[in-house]
């Protein structure tokens, strides 16, 4: 194969792959929607279960002080019968531990687990799994609400299926007020909604939302909870449940509202973690996706490699287009604009029609999910750069990462939110 037909193949890769991608998602979320969402009851009218056996809330708490008390009071309006609340005070420096020990002292349902050192979310995690009175818990973030109706939702799988071993749930973006906040509001129904469901069709879930999701505590015990030296401990726990043949599942009526990054150095910071976690935990087990008996994650790993791949791809393109600018190229590598020509209109189309799809499936969970259509034209432009410019840093950071070394709270930069620092 000559030159000039490798750049074509490259350039002919770079804008088959996302379209490729788009129609499985498009069409693997609406076999899902038709064959288990359609007839499905609405979120604010949840199944009525056999039995209701007891959960044990767990969250953990870093510089929490904003959005605390209200978290944890939309678990204890929760509409289930018997629960508990494990929140952990993660050495926070501000006054996030007075307020959960207020809290602890007005409802005897919250427990508080102060750490005198910072350990990181998935300590905090496992310290609360460990300290927990009840088989199944559910885990969400210190800034995050849950949907009153959303236990229910939950637990009715691992009530179905001695084989579930998570279920994760639906995140909702609640802060909207800014283009990132609006974009986001399209990219958690349209991306990451219509992904999980797909991947619930064609085999196993790359992760499930470390934002909101139920464990069943025999399943975490049977793998060893939650690595403490993983970055995206989510992703490490999805992985390490499936291939201990544990049944993860998606439920979009279990709502929880969530915040986001409104900077674009604090999206940059979340999507490179995403990234890095997810090259991590394929480098730590890519040797047991090898044997057959784990047949079923094989299409979550390749899609891992091919992302990967693309990105690194467009970052060479791009690469070439820059060059050709300052130095002599020949013509085989010659890239005469990164600029979309008609590709960029039929990526466009699939784009916004993936959004239609999405946004049409999620008003069952969410009115007026319309009013935010226009601002995903955005979403390729800003999202898919800051996707592929991510996955080739994470790369070699993720390789060059000291194995066992603590992945722990930091302060982020947009005040609300908190992240993991390798």
């Amino acid at each position: 194969m000559s030159l000039s037909e490798i750049v074509v193949a490259v350039m002919d890769f770079t804008f088959y792959y996302p379209l490729f991608m788009a129609y499985l998602w498009m069409a693997g979320s609406v076999y899902y929607f038709f064959y288990r969402e359609r007839d499905a009851r609405p979120p604010h009218d949840p199944p009525a279960l056999a039995k209701t056996p007891g959960i044990s809330f767990v969250v953990p708490c870093h510089n929490e002080s904003e959005n605390a008390r209200e978290t944890i009071q939309s678990l204890l309006e929760q509409d289930y019968p018997e629960f508990e609340v494990i929140a952990i005070n993660d050495a926070s420096t501000d006054d996030t531990g007075e307020i959960l020990d207020a809290m602890a002292a007005e409802d005897n349902r919250v427990r508080v687990i102060h750490f005198g050192t910072n350990l990181g979310k998935a300590m905090g995690l496992r310290s609360g799994a460990l300290a927990s009175n009840f088989e199944f818990l559910i885990c969400l973030d210190g800034d995050a609400l849950l949907d009153r109706h959303a236990s229910k939702w939950l637990i009715r799988h691992f009530i179905e299926s001695p084989r579930v071993g998570a279920v994760t749930g639906n995140p909702r973006v609640r802060n909207r007020t800014t283009l990132l906040g609006k974009i986001q509001v399209g990219e958690f129904s349209s991306i990451i909604g219509l992904i999980k469901r797909a991947q619930r069709i064609y085999g196993r879930v790359f992760t499930v939302s470390g934002v909101i999701a139920a464990f069943r505590k025999t399943a975490l015990h049977r793998v060893g909870y939650w690595s403490v030296d993983m970055v995206a401990e989510d992703i490490d726990i999805s992985w390490r449940l499936q291939l201990n043949h544990w049944d993860i599942r998606y439920e979009p009526n279990a709502l929880c509202w969530i915040l986001m990054p409104e900077r674009i150095r604090g999206l940059w910071r979340q999507r490179l973690r995403w990234a890095q976690g997810g090259v991590e935990v394929f480098t730590r087990y890519c040797s047991s996706l090898l044997t057959w008996k784990n047949r079923r994650m094989w299409m979550v790993g390749l899609e891992l490699i091919v992302s990967t791949t693309w990105a690194y791809l467009i970052g060479l393109i791009s690469l070439l287009w820059v060059l050709g600018y300052l130095v002599h190229l020949p013509a085989a590598l010659h890239v005469e604009t990164i600029l979309p020509g008609w590709a960029g209109v039929i990526l466009g189309f699939t784009c916004l029609t993936q959004f239609a799809i999405s946004l049409a499936i999620d008003s069952r969970y969410e009115r007026g999910l319309a009013r935010y259509y226009y601002w995903m034209v955005w979403y390729p432009l800003l999202y898919w750069m800051i996707h592929a410019a991510a996955s080739i840093a994470a790369v070699p950071k993720a390789l060059l990462r000291k194995r066992g070394q603590r992945a722990i709270w930091v302060s982020p930069d947009r005040g609300i939110q908190t992240t993991l620092e390798a």
